[in-house]
């Protein structure tokens, strides 16, 4: 059959001869997510269990202290630059004022000195916010009405975040959405000898769905009160994101964050052009929980979407990516 030429249909450019080859692909790709990008998202327990399962989050282990320091060996192997740590604690250490928070003896102490005596190369972030330790799951005091108070909750933040400080962790991050917390803490550690002690804001924190199974993970998900709508940000909007960053650097932030992370993209494009501060995004429970639901169905291939979500994340602008992901991801990239 004779071939036929058609002329002055197309134009002379023609997108796809880049697309020809994996070569010419990875020749030319525009985002190029490494190991350098990702924090590795690690939920900590205070039992004599090396490893306990999170149900709903298939491949995530509750770690002991000695665990998490083996975490934070492997994490330098592996060139994955800093480790965030939450905590699930026995449920009668809880109260109604998380009070098990400011124990410098504690859980999350012990945990930040295992770690740094393990692999100091490694930075260590800390949760900053009362929820894992209230006997109600919420982030901070409650008053007579059940309603967060604010600045009492704040006073509390600054007394864990010192705490988290003094026993070595290089970022503290409160994730507790109260107002003012950012300039208090940074006084406060400026005030103690904490100058470089680094605060990751969680600068546009939203109230989502997706929040789901780390709440089953840190013991909460049965505890919780109500929901936290006072405090967490609206899903609908954008100007208050921009905000809330805004009041969060100008009281001293070193890094923002936007949380949750996927359903937000556009929140994590405008706040990385608006202020061009070192923007991390969460890549959370609920998002980890989807990937591996669908993948152990065969719907997907799992390594295949963690590699595109942190490029999604990365081109929209994020400088770094919290993950439960990152271990493997860290595999994949490097």
């Amino acid at each position: 059959m004779a071939r036929t030429i058609i002329t002055g249909a197309f134009p002379s450019t023609r997108p796809r001869r880049l697309r020809q080859a994996d070569w010419v692909r990875r020749l030319v790709r525009e985002t190029r997510p490494t190991p350098d990008d990702l924090v590795w998202g690690l939920i900590v327990h205070d039992g004599p269990e090396k490893r306990i399962p999170v149900r709903s989050m298939p491949g995530v282990d509750r770690l002991n202290i000695d665990e998490a320091a083996r975490a934070a060996v492997r994490a330098r192997e592996l060139g994955i630059p800093a480790l965030a740590i939450f905590p699930h604690i026995r449920a009668d250490l809880k109260d109604e004022a998380g009070s098990e928070a400011a124990n410098p003896d504690g859980l999350v102490p012990n945990v930040i000195r295992a770690m740094k005596a393990a692999a100091p190369e490694v930075g260590v972030a800390c949760d900053v916010a009362l929820d894992p330790f209230t006997s109600h799951g919420h982030d901070g005091r409650l008053d007579e009405t059940g309603y967060v108070v604010n600045d009492e909750t704040v006073a509390a933040l600054m007394e864990q975040a010192l705490i988290q400080a003094r026993a070595g962790a290089d970022i503290v991050a409160p994730s507790d959405m109260m107002d003012g917390r950012i300039g208090a803490i940074r006084d406060q550690l400026d005030e103690e000898g904490f100058d470089r002690v680094m605060i990751l804001s969680y600068a546009a924190k939203y109230a989502s769905a997706f929040y789901g199974p780390y709440r089953d993970a840190v013991g909460t998900a049965s505890t919780l009160r109500g929901d936290k709508k006072t405090y967490q940000m609206d899903f609908g909007n954008t100007q208050e994101a921009l905000r809330e960053t805004a009041m969060d650097i100008e009281e001293g932030a070193d890094l923002v964050m936007v949380k949750p992370g996927l359903p937000y993209l556009d929140i994590v494009r405008r706040v990385s052009e608006e202020f061009g501060a070192p923007t991390l995004v969460f890549q959370i429970s609920g998002e980890y929980a989807q990937i591996k639901a669908a993948a152990a169905q065969g719907w997907l291939d799992e390594d295949r979407a963690i590699i595109e979500t942190m490029s999604a994340f990365k081109r929209a602008g994020a400088s770094g990516v919290i993950t439960y992901f990152a271990e493997r991801a860290a595999q994949l990239l490097g």
